[in-house]
């Protein structure tokens, strides 16, 4: 549950499609909240997570891409984080690059205390339910929520299918959609970024976008950016959606922007 919760509402709709590439409004004290759901899954504050993921869009595959898949599957996935990574964003770029969020003193706040709300939720856990929800809640939930998010770095631009061009090597990938709650049809989303919904085949299940739907039948959400069916077509890539395997990931589709 925390691991949903943490990484699905807090990273995927809350991190991602909310504050990184604003595809819908919430009420701000919800904004918050789920936003300190996200801080919970320790992938970094809100301005360093939202600002190197911006960069990532903006250098997706290619030289200044802070885990682009030009450096090979290891270093999409895991690599970019612990070995010299000149391309991740600086203090100041960050605030470059995300200035929405850095101009909020409560933002400010999340990304130096990041650490200390972690602290505070194992201490709740472990009042609870002891070590055995210490080690559950917190470390087998991170290592979990970290590998789901860095398949969606890796995976999801190195096999798969292609439906739209964008001059990447964004795929979807179904596994990766299922295990991520619907970041995984990484193809339709680089193609698309600003759409809250991902998943755009009746058969892409797009779990956060299934939750954002809801959200939005009860009057929550507003908003709600996507893709008209104009956008659709001039990206689409004509023909069956081309595949893309590990041996050919070296060739991505040309844009046609």
């Amino acid at each position: 549950m925390l691991c949903y919760v943490t990484g699905g509402i807090g990273v995927t709709l809350g991190y991602h499609r909310l504050l990184t590439h604003r595809s819908l409004e919430l009420p701000k004290p919800l904004e918050y909240l789920i936003t300190v759901l996200g801080l919970l899954a320790l992938q970094g504050g809100p301005i360093s997570w939202v600002a190197t993921h911006r960069r990532h869009h903006a250098r997706s595959d290619r030289e200044g891409d802070p885990h682009g898949m030009d450096r090979g599957f290891w270093w999409a996935h895991v690599g970019w984080l612990f070995l010299p990574n000149p391309a991740r964003p600086t203090v100041s770029e960050q605030r470059r690059l995300a200035p929405d969020l850095a101009n909020d003193p409560f933002y400010r706040f999340l990304d130096q205390t990041a650490v200390l709300w972690q602290v505070a939720l194992g201490v709740l856990l472990f009042a609870i339910g002891g070590w055995s929800w210490i080690v559950w809640g917190i470390f087998v939930r991170l290592v979990v929520t970290y590998h789901i998010t860095w398949f969606v770095n890796s995976a999801s631009h190195w096999t798969g299918y292609r439906t739209f061009r964008t001059g990447d090597r964004s795929t979807n990938n179904w596994w990766v959609a299922l295990l991520a709650w619907g970041e995984g049809w990484h193809n339709n989303h680089h193609a698309f970024p600003f759409s809250a919904r991902h998943g755009l085949r009746w058969f892409e299940l797009d779990f956060t976008w299934l939750t954002i739907r809801a959200l939005q039948l009860v009057g929550i959400v507003r908003s709600v950016k996507l893709p008209t069916s104009a956008m659709l077509t001039r990206l689409r890539v004509p023909g069956p959606p081309a595949m893309l395997t590990p041996k050919a990931v070296g060739a991505p589709v040309a844009a046609n922007r």
